[in-house]
This record gives C-alpha cells, sequence and structure tokens, in this order.
C-alpha cells in the first residue's frame, strides 16, 4: 500500500526518470477490477494524457500526484507502480498503461483496493485529495510538537485507541496500518491503548516516533513489504509485519504477534507493549 514513505520514494524517483517523457499512447482499464477507482470518465484519459510532458511528481500524505503540464495524475492506497525499460515484457494485467515517445512504459496495477484519478489542474474535488494537501506531512517542519498536540489532546480523541487515533479518518494523511505498527512498537504503545491512558512522556516519545520512524523508511527507500518503481522492495526492514511475525523481539526476546483489529490487523510485541 502507498503510505506516507512510498508516496515519497516514488515522486523522488519519478522526477529522476521520467521528468521531460512525452506520453505517446495510453491504455486504460484494461483488466477490469471491482475496488479500482477512477475520476470522471476512464475513456478520456487517453485524450487528457496523449501529448502531455511530465513535468513534475509530488508526495501528499499517502498520495502520489504525477503532473504533466496542466493535468494531473493521483495514485493512492494499493496502486502498484512500475517503470518498464524499453522493450521490457509488461505485465499481463494492469488498469493504466502510458508509453512514452521513447517506447519506455509505466504500469499501475491495483492490489486489494487503489485510486487511479486524472483530471485538470482545479478540478479534482475529492475530499481526501484536498485535506493530504491541506494537512502537513510528519516528513516536513510544519507537523510540530505544538501541532501534535492540538491532535493527540483534542478531547474527542481520548477514547480512541492508539490505532483509531493515528491512522484512520485523515488525520494525518498517508499514516496507514503498514507504517503504523513500526511507529508504535518504537514508542512501546499497544495499538489498543487508549489515548486517555497515555502520559505526557508516552505522547512525546510517540510524536518523536512518527517523526522518526517516517524519515527513517524514507530514506531507506521504503519498506520491504512494498515494491518502488522498478520492483525493488524497500531498504527499510520493518520490525512488526508479515515478515517477522512469529519470531522473538529483538529487545526484549517475546513474540511479535497478529490479531484483527478494526476491521484489519495489528502486530505487536507482547513483552514491549502492554495493553
Amino acid at each position: 500500500m502507498i503510505e506516507i514513505p512510498e508516496a515519497a520514494v516514488l515522486a523522488e524517483q519519478i522526477n529522476e526518470i521520467l521528468v521531460g517523457k512525452v506520453i505517446h499512447s495510453v491504455i486504460v482499464n484494461h483488466s477490469p477490477h471491482k475496488l479500482a477507482w477512477f475520476s470522471g470518465e476512464p475513456q478520456n484519459y487517453e485524450s487528457l494524457l496523449s501529448g502531455k510532458t511530465v513535468t513534475k511528481a509530488l508526495a501528499f500524505g499517502g498520495i502520489l500526484e504525477i503532473q504533466l503540464e496542466d493535468v494531473r495524475i493521483s495514485l493512492s492506497d494499493g496502486v502498484a507502480l512500475k517503470y518498464h525499460h524499453v522493450k521490457e515484457k509488461l505485465p499481463k494485467r494492469h488498469q493504466l498503461l502510458i508509453e512514452f515517445e521513447d517506447s519506455s512504459v509505466i504500469t499501475a496495477t491495483v492490489q486489494m483496493y487503489g485510486g487511479i484519478c486524472c483530471f485538470n489542474e482545479g478540478d479534482y474535488d475529492n475530499k481526501y485529495y484536498l485535506i493530504a494537501k491541506k494537512k502537513p506531512s510528519p516528513l516536513t517542519k510544519d507537523f510540530s510538537p505544538d501541532y501534535f498536540k492540538e491532535l493527540v489532546e483534542n478531547e474527542s480523541m481520548q477514547n480512541k485507541s492508539a490505532k483509531a487515533f493515528l491512522a484512520t479518518e485523515q488525520r494525518i494523511p498517508g499514516l496507514g496500518n503498514g507504517v503504523l505498527q513500526d511507529i508504535l512498537y518504537n514508542a512501546k504503545i499497544h495499538p489498543k491503548r487508549k489515548v486517555k491512558t497515555f502520559s505526557q512522556k508516552e505522547k512525546e516519545t510517540l510524536y518523536d516516533s512518527i517523526k522518526s520512524t517516517l524519515l527513517e523508511i524514507t530514506l531507506k527507500g521504503g519498506r520491504d513489504t512494498e515494491k518502488d518503481l522498478f520492483g525493488s522492495p524497500g531498504g527499510y526492514k520493518t520490525k512488526l509485519s508479515k515478515k517477522t511475525l512469529g519470531k522473538n523481539c529483538n529487545l526484549c526476546g517475546d513474540h511479535i504477534v497478529k490479531k484483527a483489529y478494526m476491521g484489519g490487523s495489528i502486530y505487536y510485541c507482547e513483552g514491549c507493549q502492554q495493553e
């Protein structure tokens, strides 16, 4: 899933390899997917994109935006984006394929669910997109201790669990269930702990963990459970994920466990993260 670090990494890679390329042809919804979301009519994407030049890529929370003159492509959630060199074998299934004039290609494939949206600049009013553009990223200085204090001490947050507080309702766009696990592990907070039980020290530790964990994941090219623009897994080795399930915690030696919670899964260390 595209979360804050992966969006940042993909944007950097696109800026390095795609800027200046001109779109030759476009194929949309080649492999229909029930949970692939499009803006407007997908059949209009080809006319919107053909002949456009890639100018820049930006990351807004967990949203990757590719700018092509006055047109934008917005990719979110479970979209896997991959760059293909000239004559490289292409995947059989994809929801968006863009071929450039130099014959290189990028494909976007929806995994569980995801959005592939193409629109003229200023014409997209999706609330999640607008919130992601507006709110500060933890990778920036605008996500300050004072800003976080307002979030965590808000009265309406006190009965929410740590997971619900951090990873729902776009309070911190792009901070999803994937990066949540290591953030809470580093802060030694159980995902089910109520916000009202956090001490002042724990609030400060949680803020530091959000900033430092997301920065480390980004600098290492994303999580090892996700892939970058070239199909390579990220260099950050997740501490809590499917890759570490059942193993012993490196800090206390207790077990890493997985439980169902809030319609998804949580991973935690039974020793370090007391409920």
